[in-house]
This record gives structure tokens, sequence and C-alpha cells, in this order.
């Protein structure tokens, strides 16, 4: 009997787990649309034609592609706010107004001032893309498929510049504002249905609710020994965590775990941020100018975000079983060759010797994929993992800020070490930027993938203790 019990109970399911992280992330597509619209809007708005009434000058243009990095950092601080005192779920649906009303804006009668504020509002909302989004996911999602549903940031994005690409130079200026404007209210409507956190349900108090929400998600009924399980794992980590004294960001680093973790991904964010491919992609449309090899301009708009979205779909069929530590190590090498074949490719053709046409290239496509591929959602997916519940939100929050803050660092200090040292001097910085990456991901930082929280925390200790013993 008991035999055909255990036969005929609900096994579950995972549909809804992922029908919720591809809605969530949803808003990362947004993003990703709102990345690639600046390149094939350039030539129109730089045009006679331009939608602002004159020809935006290239410092304008510059302007307005990197304020988004700086509101970002601002939108960080905010959603900080609200994801822990009103929860994952309301944070989100904020990014997603926030994203709709950058487009609205510039549907309204344009001048430069318009743009530049639309293009706040699309920071604002970005800064929760990489910090709000991997958190909620990590937190409604089983350890089987948490670092595959944790990888649909990175590819949306991609898909995001990739769409954008594609139609941003076939369709009229506002043809596009209204086709992105209606995908945006259609996510910020639909995410009004999505469960809030069980983890944030724990933490208010509200348990009955935690356990409808995981049984929701599972796909099993409230009165599951897994639902209960689940249940009864998240509330010992919260008592736990409760019943430590409240915590600052400073009195983080008392707890040698904590402190440590932290350290590793600080180190992990910025050599992400400095990473060099968004210098990279500025830079390919002269590499590809002066390579003798004939590439239609459609084939060369749409190489980077192809190669970017297939490094990202890659990701997503192997990180749950080759995990994140091998996975990371081996795109930050694979960026690192490629950049220093890049680099030695400029300094030589810069001294007159001859050089294949296809390798810088395939150099730019091979650091791209790679950056899809592990370098871009990895370490956000990691940093989910790495942090328990009552520190999550502020190391995330400071983590993402930071990365934010180096991409602009990048974007900004490339043209001026670009134009003092020569092109390749700045290829083989990014080159030794990404090979510390591969000795960081391979020998620093520990693997998390299946692993719970207090089981990182012991590796990330160096011993076998309880948890008491890191204070």
């Amino acid at each position: 009997m008991q035999n055909n019990s255990e036969k005929s109970a609900p096994k579950g399911h995972t549909r809804t787990q992922w029908a919720v992280a591809i809605l969530v992330n949803s808003t990362v597509l947004t993003y990703g649309l709102q990345c690639g619209w600046v390149s094939p809007m350039t030539k129109i708005l730089q045009s006679e034609e331009s939608p602002v009434g004159r020809p935006l000058t290239d410092s304008e243009i510059s302007l307005i592609a990197g304020i988004p990095s700086l509101a970002a950092v601002v939108g960080i601080l905010i959603l900080l706010y609200v994801v822990e005192t009103y929860g994952r779920k309301r944070a989100v649906i904020i990014m997603a107004f926030l994203q709709l009303i950058c487009w609205i804006i510039k549907l309204c009668p344009s001048n430069p001032i318009s743009l530049l504020v639309s293009r706040i509002f699309c920071g604002l909302g970005a800064g929760g893309c990489f910090h709000v989004v991997p958190m909620y996911v990590k937190e409604i999602s089983q350890d089987n498929i948490r670092g595959t549903l944790g990888s649909i940031s990175a590819l949306f994005q991609s898909m995001g510049i990739l769409s954008m690409y594609a139609i941003g130079g076939y369709l009229g200026y506002y043809t596009v504002l209204y086709f992105v404007t209606a995908i945006a209210v259609c996510i910020f409507v639909m995410l009004f249905q999505v469960p809030e956190s069980p983890s944030f349900l724990v933490n208010q108090g509200k348990l009955k609710e935690s356990t409808a929400a995981i049984a929701y998600l599972r796909g099993l009924q409230i009165d599951n020994k897994e639902v209960q399980n689940e249940m009864d794992s998240i509330k010992r980590e919260d008592d736990y965590y409760k019943s430590i004294p409240h915590i600052t960001f400073f009195g983080i680093f008392k707890y040698k775990a904590w402190r440590r973790g932290f350290l590793i991904m600080f180190v992990l964010v910025i050599l992400h941020g400095l990473n060099g491919v968004f210098s990279i992609i500025s830079y390919a449309s002269t590499v590809l100018k002066n390579s003798k090899m004939e590439i239609s301009p459609e084939l060369q708009s749409l190489a980077i975000p192809i190669s970017l979205t297939l490094g990202t779909a890659t990701t997503m069929t192997i990180v749950d079983r080759l995990g994140r530590k091998v996975l990371l190590g081996i795109t930050f090498a694979v960026s690192s060759l490629a950049l220093a074949s890049l680099a030695t490719n400029q300094l030589l053709s810069g001294c007159g010797w001859a050089t294949p046409s296809w390798l810088p290239i395939v150099a730019i496509l091979l650091t791209v994929y790679s950056y899809g591929g592990g370098v871009s959602p990895l370490p956000f997916i990691i940093m989910t993992e790495m942090f328990n519940f009552r520190i999550r939100a502020k190391l995330m929050g400071i983590l993402s800020a930071t990365a934010w803050l180096m991409t602009f660092v990048q974007l900004v200090s490339f043209t001026a070490v670009t134009n003092t040292l020569g092109v390749e001097t700045s290829f083989f910085i990014f080159c030794g930027i990404n090979f510390i990456g591969v000795i960081l991901a391979l020998f620093v930082l520990p693997e998390t993938a299946g692993k719970t929280v207090e089981q990182i925390e012991t590796k990330l200790r160096n011993d076998k203790h309880d948890r008491n013993s890191d204070i």
C-alpha cells in the first residue's frame, strides 16, 4: 500500500518556475532593447531628418549612450530599499514601470533633453536587471535548475540587443518605439501575476503565503512533504539569521565567510566590468572596415549580437552540469587569448607586417561569445548563491553598483588610453584583466552549483565547523 501511495503521489513540475523566471527576465529583454537602441538610431539622430529637429553631435550621442550606467547606480540604491522593505515582486514591477516611462518619453516630441531624461529612466530600471532579477529568480528556483534559470537574463539581454539591431535598421524611428512600448506595457501588466519570493514571505512572517507560493512554483499540493521540507529549510535559515543582531554593511566584515565571499565577488565584478567587451564592440566597426574581408553592412551589424546570443544559449545548456567555477574560468581564458591575438594583430599591422584578415574579426566574435557565455551572467548567478537572505540584497546592491561603475570607467578610459598609448595597449590591458579572472575563477572562487548557502559558507571559512565558528 505504501509503495502504491508513493507512486500515486504527484511529483511536481518545473513549468511554473520556467514561466515565472521568463516573465521576470523579460525586464532584462527590455533592457537589451534599450542597449541596442542607440546603435541603429544614431544614424537617424545625426541626420537632417532627426526627430529632435537637428542632427545630434557626437558628444551628445556619447552622453545619451553612457548616462544609463551612472543612472543605474542610483537605481540600485532605490531598488535596494524597495526590495528589502516591500519585497522582490514590487521591486521588479517598479523596474518595469521605469523602463516603460523611458519608451513613453521617447514617443513624446523629442529634443536632446528629453532623450537624456528617457535614458536616465532606462538606467534607473536597468539597475535592478542584475540585482533584483537574479535575486528573485534564485529564491523561486529549485537547486537543480537554478543555474539554467539564472542564465535567462543574459540570454534575454543579448536577444533584446539582437532584436533591436535587426528591426532598428529597417523600420522607422517611431515605428520601432511603438513596437517596443507595446512590449513594455504587456510586461508591466503581466508582472502583477507573479508570486512573491517565498524567502521574503517567511522573513515577513507570512508562512501560509510562503507555503502556497512554494507549492505553486513546484506544481505540488501545499501538504506535500517536499513543500514542507523546503519551508522548514527556509524557516531554519531565517530563524538563525534573525537571531544575529542587526547587520550593517561594515558589520558583515566581522564574519569570515561573508567577508571572504564579498571580497572575492568584489574583485570578480571589477574584472567583469573591465573585461573590455563594450570597448571591443565600440571598436569593432573600425576593425571590420580595416580588414580586407568583404562583409555586408547587415552582417557586420548583426554578427556581434548573434555571437552574444549564441554564447548565452550555450551557457544555459551546460551551466548546471559543468558548474559555475569551470565555465567562468574557461570563458575568461578564451577572452584573454582572443584579446591577446587582437592586440598582437594590431601591433604587427601598425608595424607594417601582413596579418590574416580574418583574425581580428574572429577575435572580436570570440570575446563577445565568451562574454555572453560566462563572463556576463555567471558573476550575478554566483552572488545570489553565495550570500544568505539576510545579507543578499545589501551585498548584491553594492556589487551590482560596482559593476556598473566599472563599465562606465571602461568606456570612458578606453578612448583616453587608446589615443595616448595605442589601441593595442588597451587590448593587452584587457587581456591581462581577463587572465586575472582565470586565476580567480579556478583557484579562489568556491563552486556554488547545487550547494546550499551553509555549505558555501563552510567552504569560504576553509573549515568543517558549524557556522557559529565564523564569528
